[in-house]
């Protein structure tokens, strides 16, 4: 397992339900028509789990979470699984990250959903990778969001950390983060923070900022943690400079159309984190693919 925090129980939830919707439901496990017909039960493989494309990968616990989920969902029989490559590592077309070895009819009937699982993951680390590079230097830090696919938010935010980024809240529970409607529905900014301050005293606080008054504001009330909200570079340079003349330690992100053409200029503002959704909602998969040795 990895050091970056592999979340295991949430894996297993996700594997669970992806073979629920491959498999069915049907008697005790459900089944794949294909597999069961066409491959006898007694049949022995060595498979290669095979990077197709340039990446990072992140997910290679999975592999072995899938197989013996089949296994026993299944009673197909029991497959060795090894991990060649540790999650966060670059990878290259052609790179072998695992083999399998053992029950044939296990191993293709575990093949999609542990190459679903681990192109989606590969593909965010890879993503995520590409803004760590180029914030590279600039003492900023590329933060993910809560825009994540349903059901797979442990994984994908595990995948940005392999990525070299860093998670911001994990939901709704941890961090209370004040954005414009909460500020409208409260009756203002201030308003806002003091009511959160009074139901959850021991819970981080941050606000979406869209101007410097509102910034200077926030920390006024005693906010320590800014979202400074589709700012132009300029606007937020100015608005870090002012925030940190308070004297106070205030962390400042910005957020909001950031793209990897700007990131830098964005980064040199000043701020500490930039936050970015499309880390998650919107990167696309690492080809990953499951070959059978012809022997």
């Amino acid at each position: 397992m990895s050091d970056l925090g592999f979340p295991l129980d949430d894996a297993r939830l996700v594997v669970e339900r992806a073979l629920d919707e491959d498999l069915g439901t049907s008697g005790t496990g459900g089944r794949d028509v294909t597999t069961l017909a066409t491959i006898p039960e007694a049949q022995r493989s060595v498979a290669h789990v095979v990077a197709r494309a340039h990446g990072v990968l992140a997910g290679g616990p999975v592999v072995a979470l899938v197989v013996s989920a089949v296994s026993r969902r299944l009673g197909t029989g029991a497959v060795d699984v090894e991990v060649h490559v540790a999650d966060g590592a670059r990878i290259t077309r052609g790179h072998h990250l695992a083999t399998l070895r053992g029950s044939t009819r296990t191993t293709l009937v575990a093949e999609r959903t542990v190459l679903n699982v681990l192109s989606r993951t590969s593909g965010i680390a890879t993503h995520t990778r590409r803004w760590a590079d180029a914030l590279e230097g600039t003492g900023a830090t590329v933060l993910d969001t809560r825009k994540t696919t349903p059901g797979m938010r442990a994984l994908e935010k595990y995948a940005v950390r392999c990525g070299g980024g860093t998670n911001k809240r994990m939901g709704l529970y941890d961090v209370a983060m004040i954005k414009d409607n909460h500020k409208l529905a409260a009756g203002g900014l201030t308003q806002a923070y003091e009511a959160v301050r009074r139901a959850y005293p021991d819970v981080d606080v941050q606000v979406e900022v869209t101007t410097t008054e509102e910034a200077l504001e926030s920390v006024a009330v005693g906010a320590r943690f800014l979202l400074c909200d589709n700012m132009t570079p300029a606007l937020l340079r100015r608005t870090v400079e002012a925030v940190r003349a308070t004297g106070e330690h205030v962390e400042l992100e910005a957020t909001g159309g950031l793209t990897l053409e700007v990131v830098r200029e964005y980064a040199e503002t000043g701020v500490d984190f930039l936050s970015v959704g499309g880390l998650t909602h919107s990167s696309p998969i690492v080809d990953i693919a499951l070959d059978l040795d012809d022997a």
